[in-house]
């Protein structure tokens, strides 16, 4: 089952599928009946928690559209333009800032590459630098809540998406931190140094820029004030995650279409896209759902959980080999696909 699975994602079969046809080998080989599993893709998506999902994707699409990230971006690097590389802050910075409305680090990073990546390149950056800062920074729309791919692991497992989401704040600033001053001590390796590459790399205040503050925070203030009231109802019990997510989602609605910066002939197109990515993750959680179900019907876990114990019983060797093979299967599979195939076998080692 485990060779067909990877053979498929090798052949480039698409996720879902690889899933389906996995998880129906495996129920086949075991000579369960195909009756157990039929049932098991509806009632895998059909989960209140997973009703968050579409809502943040919504949100995002309708922010990326309404051109409000564009100056959340604005208003972003007049706070970050006295520091040196400052573009490269801009685009972690914004990542925080964008993982917090869009929950997604595939929507987090197409908004900053269309926004920020062109401006880094003129300014002298290297291209792959580029492309490495901006997919690293990706990884902040995972961890700052709400995200999705902790959506998706909070309904796999069974536990509290609201205290996922409280215990991945700090991590995700600290993460931030941490990609800024790895920033700050290469952006001067990264730089070409001539013309707007020197610009870049100084520490002067740029006072006209800082100038046009008031204005640009007033333009952003609707997309700052989402995070607020997505996670000021989490935590304050007023909301539960979806019905925030579901509040976002007519936020952004309300912000991006009284504000008039889009066209009502456009939301078709918005509700349009934002429903074919909410499909395909349903379509993946659905099928891996199926895969997980055959699994533990055949043991699975609990063989990989007796196998492990033999091995070792130091619980930072335990941790170093769980991260190397998570290390693995991202390499290779999609973040949400993978928080369905690892979290089921990983959550009974603990």
């Amino acid at each position: 089952m485990i060779v067909l699975l990877l053979s498929l994602l090798i052949l480039g079969v698409p996720i879902g599928f690889t899933f389906a046809l996995s998880g129906f080998l495996g129920s086949w080989l075991a000579d369960l009946p195909l009756g157990i599993v039929a049932s098991t893709p509806y009632y895998a998506i059909a989960s209140f928690p997973l009703l968050a999902i579409p809502f943040f994707i919504l949100a995002g699409e309708l922010m990326n559209r309404g051109k409000l990230i564009d100056k959340l971006v604005d208003i972003v690097e007049v706070f970050m333009s006295w520091l040196p590389g400052r573009l490269g802050h801009v685009t972690l910075v914004s990542s925080s800032f964008l993982g917090a409305m869009t929950g997604s680090s595939v929507a987090t990073v197409a908004a900053v590459s269309s926004s920020i990546g062109g401006r880094m390149l003129a300014k002298g950056y290297k291209r792959g630098y580029v492309a490495a800062l901006t997919g690293c920074s990706g990884l902040l729309g995972v961890l700052i809540p709400p995200s999705i791919p902790l959506i998706v692991y909070g309904s796999a497992v069974g536990v509290s998406v609201s205290n996922l989401f409280l215990a991945t704040i700090i991590p995700g600033i600290m993460m931030t931190l941490i990609y800024m001053i790895v920033h700050w001590f290469n952006a001067p390796k990264v730089l070409d140094k001539r013309g707007d590459g020197a610009q870049e790399i100084s520490s002067s205040f740029d006072r006209d820029l800082f100038k046009k503050a008031p204005k640009l925070l007033l333009k952003s203030l609707p997309a700052l004030i989402l995070p607020v009231i997505v996670l000021g109802g989490i935590y304050s019990g007023i909301t539960t995650p979806t019905e925030a997510a579901a509040i976002a989602g007519v936020y952004a609605i309300l912000v991006i279409v009284l504000g008039k910066m889009i066209k009502l002939v456009e939301l078709p197109d918005i509700f349009y896209q934002a429903t074919i990515l909410s499909v395909s993750i349903m379509v993946i959680i659905a099928f891996a759902s199926v895969f997980n179900k055959i699994m533990t019907l055949m043991q699975v876990p609990q063989a990989i959980a007796t196998y492990t114990t033999t091995i070792t019983e130091n619980p930072i060797l335990f941790l170093l080999f769980v991260n190397l093979l998570l290390f693995v299967v991202g390499m290779f599979m999609e973040t949400n696909a993978a928080v369905l195939l690892m979290s089921p076998l990983l959550y009974l080692q603990q």
